[in-house]
């Protein structure tokens, strides 16, 4: 018996329709981004929505990590980007219930694919070198040349910085989607040793009960990660560190 490990991370036509003109292919990975959004709305809408005052396990559990993310928004960025604890919070539960909703079995991850992650990254890209410049005009660019830099060093290191610039949506979409990867593929491969070695895979078994915990501790760090170097990034747009 063969076992493609990679298979799991196909993507698949479900349904096509017409839209003016264009094609628009359903696939599993969009079903899944709708199934993941209702579940959170699920989840946080009667959190947000609650009057009657009491305080359920659910809305104290959802109020500790949205005030674990403002704790890291201030350490990381400062005080002043307290107003984004909204939309880092939002990324953080998106990313991680991506992450989470793939550990099911025959369920889709959606946090697997490049195109995913970078189409993450690339928007909170643009959107903090486009803060970047409303708060600080052209005087963002000194981003790029730090204080005290000898003149004759200048042209290089301003070529280095702006290139590890431009690298960050590359790095932060890569670092999420390989570390996914690599977890699912070691979990699928220790499945099917499991099953092909019969009454001796009770070993096998035991370590994939034991990576598969390991596995959604990684899915819980990769979104923390996630978020905080967004608060990183966030950081230098706002203080020009």
């Amino acid at each position: 018996m063969i076992i493609n490990p990679l298979k799991q991370f196909a993507i698949k036509n479900l349904f096509e329709f017409n839209l003016l003109g264009f094609n628009i292919h359903f696939t599993n990975s969009a079903l899944t981004m709708i199934i993941v959004i209702s579940l959170a709305a699920l989840l946080l809408c009667p959190v947000l929505f609650n009057k009657d005052g009491q305080i359920t396990k659910t809305q104290a559990f959802i109020e500790i990590i949205y005030d674990t993310i403002t704790q890291m928004i201030e350490g990381t960025a400062g005080a002043e980007a307290r107003k984004f604890a909204p939309l880092i919070f939002s990324l953080f539960i998106f990313v991680l219930s991506c992450n989470l909703f793939g550990m099911i079995p025959y369920s889709f991850t959606v946090t697997s694919h490049i195109s995913i992650t970078f189409a993450l990254a690339a928007v909170i890209f643009i959107f903090i070198t486009t803060l970047g410049f409303i708060k600080h005009g052209t005087h963002f660019l000194s981003l790029f040349l730090p204080k005290g830099v000898p003149i004759f060093m200048a042209p290089l290191l301003i070529i280095i910085e702006l290139f590890a610039y431009l690298a960050r949506p590359i790095s932060l979409s890569i670092r999420l989607a390989a570390n996914i990867i690599a977890g699912h593929i070691v979990l699928k491969v220790l499945a099917a040793l499991t099953i092909m070695v019969g009454f001796l895979g009770i070993f096998p078994f035991a370590l994939l009960t034991i990576l598969t915990g390991f596995e959604i501790f990684i899915a819980v760090l990769q979104a923390y990660i996630f978020s905080i170097l967004t608060c990183v990034y966030l950081s230098d747009a706002l203080n020009l560190h």
